[in-house]
């Protein structure tokens, strides 16, 4: 049993992920346009039909950009809290807002979300566990330090979205502001590519598979420099970088650890899953 996930965008400019097995999924985050999400999922082979519910983060606008329509037209429940809706300053159709409680699951047919609060410079923001099939994949971004409750869930992961936002040298060099830089590296700000290691090095399941290194700085970071960080110490785990844009290819997700599938190894399946 399997839950199959994509990166439909991943960085400052917008950021929205898909988590879904063979008959329901959810979209964490929708920062990009209805457009964009619906033609990228249309390259993947990704249906909306299966798409059941958005779940939204925080209220930075590279999270919510693309709600309000995306919402509108599929008629998709969004869970958020009262704090983001209010300061994300969003119009969405009454029916159509659902509110969650931190540690409380959410089922979605056969689909469980789980959000657990997080340090980021937002009014009340949350990352999420989507759990199905025995498998639990992670959705970790936006994160300003790892606490112990970004340690408890990653540990559980067979799969995660991994903040690694900066290398520290290229901020430190970099020509953003002294204030922009305090931000990004204090305890409410973003992970850096030597934190996002440390949590991927420490506390890694010995299931998990696959890690999309997430929301990385146009100006701060080299998707280059941050996979041959990672490569050198994946063992076996499956690492991508997410780009900020394109879509990644749709990973397979399996209960244990093992070869790495891609939607291209699943692909036979495409039109009775998707």
């Amino acid at each position: 049993m399997s839950l199959f996930i994509a990166s439909l965008n991943s960085g400052s400019n917008g950021n929205c992920y898909y988590i879904g097995n063979e008959h329901e999924a959810v979209l964490v985050d929708a920062g990009i346009s209805c457009r964009e999400t619906e033609k990228r999922m249309l390259r993947l082979g990704l249906s909306m039909k299966k798409v059941k519910a958005i779940f939204i983060s925080h209220e930075h606008s590279d999270h919510i950009n693309g709600i309000p329509v995306l919402a509108k037209k599929y008629q998709l429940p969004v869970y958020i809290t009262q704090p983001t809706m209010f300061n994300g300053k969003l119009t969405i159709e009454n029916h159509l807002v659902f509110g969650f409680t931190p540690f409380s699951p959410i089922a979605v047919g056969n689909i469980q979300v789980t959000a657990f609060p997080k340090y980021h410079d937002a009014s009340d923001p949350h990352s999420f566990i989507i759990s199905g099939n025995g498998v639990n994949v992670g959705v970790f971004t936006d994160i300003g330090v790892v606490c112990q409750n970004v340690i408890s869930h990653f540990s559980k992961c067979h799969a995660a979205f991994l903040e690694a936002n900066y290398d520290d040298e290229m901020l430190d060099k970099g020509n953003y502001p002294y204030h922009l830089k305090r931000r990004i590296r204090g305890g409410n700000g973003h992970l850096s590519n030597k934190q996002a290691l440390d949590l991927f090095i420490g506390y890694r399941s010995a299931n998990l598979s696959h890690v999309l290194l997430a929301h990385l700085s146009k100006n701060n970071n080299d998707p280059q420099l941050v996979q041959e960080l990672f490569d050198e110490h994946a063992n076996g785990v499956n690492v991508v970088v997410a780009s900020r844009y394109v879509e990644s290819e749709v990973y397979c997700v399996s209960g244990t650890a093992g070869p790495s599938s891609t939607w291209s190894a699943a692909k036979a399946l495409q039109t009775t899953l998707f």
